[in-house]
């Protein structure tokens, strides 16, 4: 994983958008995701293209259609590596405020 490149694409809102667009409905033409979204298509494809060179979305030509689909695992590795961690420490916190709460 090129964690640069994952942070790169998340880093804009409009990338962030196709993302959520592509989680709501996998396997969008370039056109239907251009309907959600207020700019060129040339701008929007500029956009995938980042997307694509972080892996986190892949293309499949279907005839004359090129469909995008959402990869989840550049997140998820993302989430392993610099999520998880902290997460896992809040639980335990928590937990422990439970049982001293609790007294038991």
């Amino acid at each position: 994983m090129d964690a640069d490149k994952v942070f790169k694409a998340l880093g804009d809102p409009t990338r962030r958008r196709v993302l959520d667009l592509l989680c709501e409905r996998n396997g969008q033409t370039l056109g239907q995701l251009c309907e959600h979204l207020d700019m060129a298509r040339q701008s929007v494809t500029q956009h995938i293209g980042i997307l694509e060179d972080a892996h986190l979305v892949s293309t499949v030509r279907r005839g004359r259609e090129k469909l995008h689909f959402i990869n989840p695992v550049p997140l998820h590795e993302v989430y392993e590596r610099w999520v998880r961690k902290f997460e896992q420490q809040r639980l335990s916190l928590l937990h422990d405020l439970k049982q001293e709460l609790e007294g038991t």
